[in-house]
């Protein structure tokens, strides 16, 4: 079965199941933003970081808006509030997220996906927090993960000091920090769809292989290992391919545990940046939202 029809398959299967339990599941798209954020926190409706808030985005969008500067340990709440809210109970969520957003969702489900949590109304307060309807359950009810150009596997700028600022943020990207901060193979078997851009000019003598000018093809492809590596598109004969889908890299390296390359820059037109027009690489995983965050 094709990819595309087996991901809406799995929407329609869990929303006959609700049905059939009595209970009427409400569908949200998430969208989690990253380095330099925008949005204002707390408040979901927000699409600041993003582009225009009229623009279709996926079933009930909800902005899960941090500060995009704070380390990733202790911006987390953020995430894991806006998870509460419309990923308990009846509800579910798809989640999209861009850059260190990826870090983000990939910290929260790895280091709390197996907790108990409470049953929340999706009703937020001012500052995203949602009330308790009494009921609690072990995770949350994510249907799968698109990630643009992530930074789970950090970024050689980081590395290099190449972003002129004291952000903490930046520490975790540092390639070895991000790789170490918790077990990427540990999604609670939710599927990450992989976007990688490559539209890279400017800081291509930095950042390994092909690069969107702010991550590389093994960060952005969810290339698995303590270190990066370099890896291009098949008509760059210098470093190994990215492969599409789940398999394994040209060389031999593994994808981390459910990650999927589902986008591949093969015309290298892509690069990192939203431009606050959902631009650049994310606006292959907006598509993506539209068509199956239903």
């Amino acid at each position: 079965m094709p990819q595309s029809r087996s991901r809406r398959w799995i929407a329609l299967a869990g929303a006959l199941a609700c049905l059939a339990g009595g209970a009427l599941a409400t569908n949200y798209s998430l969208w989690i933003n990253g380095r330099t954020g925008g949005g204002a926190v707390g408040n979901h409706a927000d699409f600041t970081y993003w582009g225009p808030g009229s623009t279709e985005a996926g079933v009930n969008k909800k902005s899960v808006n941090w500060d995009g500067y704070g380390r990733i340990s202790t911006t987390n709440a953020r995430i894991r509030d806006a998870l509460d809210c419309y990923c308990t109970g009846a509800n579910w969520c798809y989640v999209a997220a861009h850059s260190a957003g990826d870090l983000q969702i990939g910290y929260a489900l790895s280091l709390y996906g197996g907790s108990t949590r409470n049953v929340k109304n999706a009703a937020p307060s001012s500052s995203g927090v949602c009330g308790d309807t009494g009921g609690t359950q072990t995770g949350w009810n994510i249907k799968w993960v698109n990630i643009a150009a992530g930074a789970a596997g950090g970024s050689e700028l980081a590395d290099a000091g190449s972003w002129a600022v004291s952000d903490p943020l930046t520490s975790d990207l540092k390639t070895s920090t991000a790789r170490a901060m918790y077990d990427h193979n540990q999604t609670r078997a939710k599927w990450f769809y992989m976007y990688a851009g490559a539209k890279g000019t400017l800081y291509s003598g930095i950042l390994a292989g092909q690069d969107d000018e702010a991550v590389a093809y093994h960060s952005a492809g969810g290339v698995s290992g303590s270190g990066g590596g370099s890896y291009c598109n098949p008509t760059d004969w210098l470093c190994n391919d990215l492969t599409l889908g789940t398999a394994a890299n040209e060389g031999g390296r593994a994808k981390w545990a459910y990650h999927s390359v589902r986008f591949r820059d093969d015309s290298e037109s892509l690069d990192h940046y939203t431009r606050g027009n959902w631009a650049g690489v994310v606006s292959k995983v907006r598509a993506d939202m539209v068509t199956n965050a239903r």
